[in-house]
């Protein structure tokens, strides 16, 4: 259901492409499909938690779907405890990821490029 209700947030205020995505199995593309920003496309991973933000985990699942999609732009979308209403949910992002967002260019060449900290 989160994922439904971000989508349609989404649809109504971007683009009425962006819809849920349906389950892909080992080769996860993400929670969404048909959200592009300066023609780039974004992979976006919805987390419906109960407890603590997992940041790492999260924005590396979300960049192998990136790869898994081909897609330019990874981001996670995580719900806000009290909160249900879907513009109040908080996205989180590598900086490339914010750069490719802002200028549609992403920097380097993607996963191979990617310091693992």
């Amino acid at each position: 259901m989160f994922e439904a209700d971000i989508a349609g947030y989404l649809a109504e205020h971007i683009d009425d492409r962006i819809e849920r995505r349906r389950l892909n199995g080992t080769n996860d593309r993400g929670d969404l499909t048909g959200l592009k920003v300066h023609g780039l496309r974004v992979v976006v991973e919805c987390k419906n938690y109960g407890g603590r933000v997992e940041i790492k985990p999260w924005l590396d699942e979300a960049e192998i779907e990136r790869g898994n999609d081909h897609a330019d732009i990874a981001l996670v979308v995580a719900k806000r405890r009290l909160t249900t209403k879907p513009g109040d949910q908080v996205v989180l992002m590598t900086i490339d990821d914010f750069v490719a967002l802002v200028t549609g260019q992403r920097p380097g060449t993607g996963i191979e490029d990617r310091a693992d900290d």
